[in-house]
């Protein structure tokens, strides 16, 4: 019997709805093209990085089979992770038997053509890989713990000198969430068609949900 072609499943990644997951799709579609390959499914999502648990990536990985590819654009779309989770990730990725392939990665092509590690070479190239592949998630991982504290010490000198007032609110965005909200769609639907972060809608149903109870209260 035949061995079964590898079906390639694309997962696009960024922090926040307010950001474009589809940018990268593009990119995506002509590598797989190049390399002779067709993209069964997209997996888009507004989640950050740092999380291990996240709805699309786990949903990726239950569709899949052995030997399935996921390809993503960089390796810091598919972790931001400390290395404890990295670590649960990519054992998670490594039962379910699959590939990962990153266009940032060139060791990790070879897996778009089919190429397995049956021989010398395909070990020793499936070895590099792998240790490339953590060292990419370390760098990333290092890479959002450095802009977080850039970040943090930007915002306590701001404060020192009395020029720090917080993040400005968008009023029209709350406004379009709490409508939508109080016809009773659903959180996540109310991120998608208000362009926004389900935490974003979370955190403004909470605000309505405690000033329904003072008002009750009143």
């Amino acid at each position: 019997m035949a061995k079964s072609q590898p079906l390639v499943r694309a997962y696009l990644r960024a922090s926040t709805a307010e950001q474009d997951v589809q940018r990268a799709k593009g990119a995506l579609l002509a590598f797989a093209d190049a390399h002779g390959q067709r993209i069964a499914g997209f997996y888009p999502e507004n989640e950050s990085g740092t999380k291990l648990h996240r709805p699309e990536l786990f949903r990726l990985l239950d569709d899949s089979q052995p030997g399935d590819i996921l390809l993503c654009e960089q390796v810091d779309r598919l972790s931001r992770l400390t290395e404890a989770d990295w670590l649960t990730l990519r054992g998670v990725i490594q039962t379910k038997g699959l590939h990962i392939v990153s266009l940032d990665l060139p060791t990790s092509h070879q897996f778009m053509a089919g190429a397995g590690e049956e021989t010398f070479a395909g070990r020793m190239m499936g070895a590099m890989n792998s240790m490339l592949l953590d060292m990419l998630a370390a760098i990333a991982r290092k890479d959002y713990e450095d802009r977080v504290r850039r970040s943090r010490e930007g915002i306590t000198k701001a404060q020192a000198q009395g020029k720090y007032k917080g993040r400005v609110r968008n009023d029209a965005l709350h406004s379009r969430v709490k409508a939508c909200l109080a016809s009773g769609m659903p959180i996540r639907k109310v991120a998608t068609v208000c362009d926004c972060s389900k935490s974003t809608v979370q955190t403004i149903k909470a605000e309505m949900d405690k000033a329904d109870k003072a008002l009750e209260s009143a």
